[in-house]
């Protein structure tokens, strides 16, 4: 199919059909006008990132509507508190938006405190209170003297950009929470885990994996993070960076501020969580650390290739289509399918960057469809086009796959069980056989 044939002609810069078009895709662009778009907004990816922080009070200045995020919405697991599962708001009611809600603001602030005690306030502002202008600054500023704790502002209305911008207003409130330590005293072989927000253990799972090799997590950005721990961020001597997406900006900006180099790693499926593993130890050197790893990786290697080769047998020949939030996760996924035996024919994500898909371009067959920022209707073309019969998405693409008789694959952030690791990797191809396998699809009517 020709991109150029879609009725929205300003879509046509970000799809691709690769061997069709020698011209670069465009990404990380405003969504088109008049498309219903799957990219979220910005207050969406503040709290994608912020709201794993357990001990956090996490206050929605806005009305009630952008306070979805309720009890057990998010997979992401605590060792500890259990604050961060209540979504609080401010619930701005007409009269609020004609005369300001600062004050209600404070009072809200103030309620919550006396209540539940956090040692950390983080305060959402939304579409409204960009419109009215309230000052989030000043009203944080004097909750913090009052109650002498961290009171910080995210800003992420949501009229200043898309789910990117919110991904930088979170990096923005994790540095001011960190604060200045230009010198910060190392901790040696201890490693920051960005980009990872512990859906069903999988913090933990990777966790354990690092302290086999000899080598021990400092705090994970921002999965099962604590207020204490993520102080003590700027001390670690090495990031790792899962979602790049969300957290390579401040990959970059703690290299700036405190010197601590990163490295991107994936540890979606076998090939790149065995690759990823040997980055790091080989950063950190050492014949003890090396071969910690690669007795690591034997053994769960061998414990997992035989089943995940199991259900390979089931799917050869089967086609996906991934639509996810960030491009390093799509390329993970395309290696991930090949392992067990599927091809992708359409590929696109929200936040890809890039080069992310200039590498998604690389690794995909020819007649390959990729696109960023896609709309349902684009979704469900090429879907139907390339014959897909799974789709792997997140909680808004569910009901399109079912529509057209697809099977669905959640990778989200409200599912309850690991995909990362080894351990996640036999989840996914166990997953994908029994969603693609299921006799249901032969009750499908022609």
């Amino acid at each position: 199919m020709d991109a150029g044939s879609l009725a929205v002609n300003e879509r046509e810069k970000s799809i691709i059909v690769k061997g069709k078009q020698k011209k670069q895709l465009v990404c990380d662009t405003d969504s088109a006008a008049g498309c219903v778009s799957q990219r979220a907004c910005v207050y969406c990816g503040a709290r994608v990132v912020l709201n794993p922080v357990t001990d956090a009070l996490h206050l929605v200045h806005g009305p009630i509507g952008c306070a979805s995020y309720t009890w057990d919405i998010r997979g992401s697991l605590s060792s500890g508190s259990e604050l961060y599962r209540s979504s609080f708001s401010t619930d701005l009611q007409e009269e609020d938006i004609i005369f300001g809600g600062e004050k209600k603001l404070a009072r809200a602030i103030d309620e919550l405190v006396l209540k539940h005690h956090p040692p950390l306030v983080f305060v959402y502002s939304t579409c409204i209170v960009g419109v009215i202008g309230d000052d989030l600054e000043a009203v944080c500023k004097a909750a913090a003297q009052r109650h002498n704790i961290q009171v910080i502002p995210v800003q992420s209305s949501g009229f200043i950009g898309n789910k990117s911008a919110g991904y930088r207003a979170a990096c923005n409130a994790l540095l001011r929470l960190m604060g200045p330590e230009p010198t910060p005293t190392r901790n040696l072989n201890s490693i920051n885990y960005l980009g990872d927000f512990n859906l069903a253990g999988e913090a933990w799972i990777i966790s354990n994996y690092l302290r086999q090799m000899g080598l021990e997590v400092n705090v994970t950005f921002t999965g099962d993070s604590r207020y204490e721990t993520l102080i003590k961020a700027p001390r670690a001597s090495l990031n790792i960076v899962q979602c790049a997406g969300s957290m390579h900006y401040l990959a970059q900006k703690m290299r700036e501020l405190y010197g601590i180099p990163y490295l991107n790693v994936s540890f979606l499926g076998v090939l790149d969580t065995t690759a990823s593993l040997r980055m790091i130890a080989e950063h950190f050197g050492g014949s003890g650390i090396k071969q910690k790893t690669e007795e690591l990786i034997k053994t769960e290697t061998d414990k997992v290739i035989p089943l995940i080769n199991g259900y390979r047998g089931n799917l050869q020949g089967r086609k996906a289509a991934v639509y996810v939030g960030g491009g390093f996760k799509a390329i993970s996924l395309i290696k991930q399918f090949r392992e067990i035996g599927i091809d992708v024919v359409m590929i696109g994500t929200q936040t890809g960057r890039q080069s992310e898909y200039e590498t998604i371009n690389d690794l995909v067959d020819e007649g390959t469809v990729v696109l960023d920022d896609a709309n349902p209707s684009e979704l469900e073309r090429f879907m139907v086009e390339k014959g897909a019969h799974l789709l792997v998405g997140g909680v808004k693409e569910r009901p399109l796959a079912y529509k057209l008789g697809a099977a669905f694959i959640d990778h989200n952030h409200d599912r309850k069980h690991p995909l990362s690791g080894y351990e996640g990797a036999v989840n996914f191809a166990r997953e994908v056989y029994s969603t693609v396998c299921s006799p249901v699809w032969k009750y499908l009517k022609a």
